[in-house]
């Protein structure tokens, strides 16, 4: 996994997210219109799964995005979501991290 462009922690991503945000003046979306754009986006991400791993090949008509293009959209979400809400990114993955990490220590088979 390389790549050309500057790595963010998840703080920086939230505050990069929140000042292109709060420069305008409509600010983050309501709860219910983010879990709508978090939905439709994680779609778009289905649908390029579907292109590249399933069954469905792009008809030729169709506009070339990436899965990884997709990605960075929800994330993007996300992050408004996060923001919006004031939640800290970083502490709810440790909390979902460690209670995952617990919970299915033994679920699956170890390397």
């Amino acid at each position: 996994m390389t790549t050309d462009h500057p790595q963010y922690t998840t703080e920086e991503i939230q505050k990069r997210v929140d000042a292109y945000i709060s420069q305008f003046k409509e600010g983050y979306f309501s709860p219910l219109s983010l879990m709508a754009r978090l939905s439709e986006e994680t779609g778009e991400l289905a649908r390029e799964i579907n292109h590249y791993y399933g069954e469905k090949p792009k008809k030729s008509t169709e506009k070339e995005k990436t899965v990884e293009e997709e990605l960075g959209d929800v994330m993007f979400v996300l992050t408004c979501f996060a923001n919006a809400l004031d939640i800290n990114l970083s502490e709810a993955f440790a909390r979902s991290i460690s209670k995952i990490e617990t919970r299915d220590s033994d679920r699956w088979t170890h390397k």
